[in-house]
């Protein structure tokens, strides 16, 4: 059980900062990479296997999903940068308060979201003018993902306390071997079983649920400050306060825009099941494409919260500058490979003609336009490292949420077509971009920062 109890993590506070964000963040990103084959096979084997409708099915059902997973990540985000300021002061007692409040917390928010979860299908799906053929196969997977939703949320929560400590390594192996469950089961109860789209959403739950359990029995075997007590279990009023107000303006963000995009795909479903399911695996796409960013924005959180726990703002200021220029590298040169290779990665998903042209012109039309987000991502994550949460989700709640559906409103009236639509969500990319580096510009996110600090 060595796995379990090893020294692991990373002190980000000294050494070359390009080197320290590389063996954080490829961790990662691998780990991030394992992460989408969840719902990836689910919508590959029921694309492949049960049909385009039950691709397109499983595919709307990313938004409503992401509505509650955008809570339970916004708050692990908070937990996350808690546990590194902390640490990086080396604060014993505040980070051994800080991961047993996390926890219970988490627990007690475990039956919540599993209960609204569950309450909201139907109402979401209508909200979306989901299509009457993909409507049963849609609630079917809602439901069961829902039921094992908790699983997903001590796993998010325990992972970010890990990172918090430098230590993205554990994550990811436990995500590898989930995934390859995933995918094993996947497999089993669709073709073997006949299950369908319910067999692929009950793969997911079960291969969370292996994932929570490693994240905990991780936790409560190591011997480091920040190992899991059970008895040890209870709240720090002070430091509730503080998981709240860094996490709470992320996971809202999270949500809005989450619940913004369930009305985007009222505007997808209107063109049919055939541009819903090329939409569908585009998305797939997508979430690949943002690798790069989410997991060096998540590195950058890391590194600025334990640099300014240790008071050195000058390295903060500089690694926020590496992180940049690295993730607008890489993803550079993934763009590149998916406008060279969209037709036979889209061709993983679907045989259907329809489905592949529409696919392929999603991909083709907006990756360039990546490279451009990857600076409203990296910043986020530097602003919540430092604490301050409120920004970014003031930024991206006027830009990807407000913007967005004043876009869409205007565009689908004067010139309602698939391409006008897809539009709405590079030019809300370039329009935070613009905002963050501005912000950033003036100043303002360091005297905020220092102000958060003597709180």
């Amino acid at each position: 059980m060595k796995l379990f109890g090893k020294r692991t993590e990373l002190r980000m506070t000294e050494g070359s900062i390009w080197k320290l964000l590389t063996l954080f963040s490829i961790p990662l990103l691998i780990g991030n990479l394992f992460q989408q084959f969840y719902n990836t096979v689910d919508s590959v084997v029921v694309g492949r296997f049960v049909g385009k409708e039950a691709l397109a099915a499983v595919g709307s059902t990313a938004n409503i999903i992401n509505v509650l997973i955008g809570c339970s990540s916004g708050l692990a985000v908070g937990a996350s940068v808690v546990v590194a300021q902390y640490f990086g002061a080396k604060d014993k007692k505040g980070v051994e308060d800080a991961v047993h409040t996390i926890l219970l917390c988490t627990f007690g928010l475990c039956l919540v979201f599993t209960a609204i979860g569950v309450l909201m299908v139907e109402p979401m799906l209508r909200l979306m003018a989901t299509p009457a053929d993909v409507y049963e196969g849609a609630r079917t997977y809602l439901r069961i993902y829902f039921s094992g939703i908790s699983f997903t949320m001590i796993y998010d929560m325990g992972a970010g306390i890990l990172r918090a400590v430098g230590d993205s390594r554990r994550p990811l192996y436990f995500l590898i071997v989930s995934s390859m469950l995933n995918v094993a089961l996947d497999l089993h109860f669709v073709l073997n079983y006949g299950m369908g789209i319910g067999g692929a959403a009950w793969a997911t739950v079960i291969s969370q649920a292996v994932s929570a359990l490693l994240i905990l029995l991780s936790l409560s075997r190591t011997d480091e400050i920040y190992r899991l007590r059970w008895k040890r279990l209870k709240i720090v009023w002070p430091i509730l306060k503080k998981v709240v107000l860094v996490g709470f303006p992320t996971a809202l963000r999270m949500m809005i825009t989450s619940f913004s995009n369930v009305f985007v795909m009222s505007y997808i479903n209107y063109f049919g099941s055939a541009v819903m399911a090329g939409w569908a695996v585009y998305g797939k796409i997508d979430q690949f494409m943002f690798l790069p960013m989410q997991s060096l924005s998540l590195s950058v959180t890391t590194f600025v919260g334990q640099n300014l726990g240790a008071n050195n703002w000058k390295r903060a200021r500089k690694g926020i500058g590496v992180t940049t220029k690295m993730t607008v590298f890489a993803t550079l040169a993934l763009m590149v490979v998916v406008e060279i290779f969209a037709e036979p990665v889209v061709g993983l998903f679907t045989g259907d003609p329809e489905v592949l042209r529409y696919g392929v012109l999603f991909c083709r039309i907006v990756s360039p336009f990546y490279c451009i987000c990857c600076v409203n991502q990296v910043l986020s994550g530097a602003l919540c490292g430092a604490g301050d949460s409120l920004t970014p989700m003031v930024c991206m709640l006027s830009t990807f949420v407000v913007f967005r559906q004043v876009y869409l409103f205007v565009i689908s009236r004067v010139y309602n077509t698939v391409l006008s639509v897809v539009m709405g969500y590079p030019a809300a990319w370039v329009l935070c971009s613009l905002l963050m580096l501005w912000y950033f510009k003036t100043g303002r996110w360091e005297k905020r920062a220092r102000n958060i600090a003597a709180e």
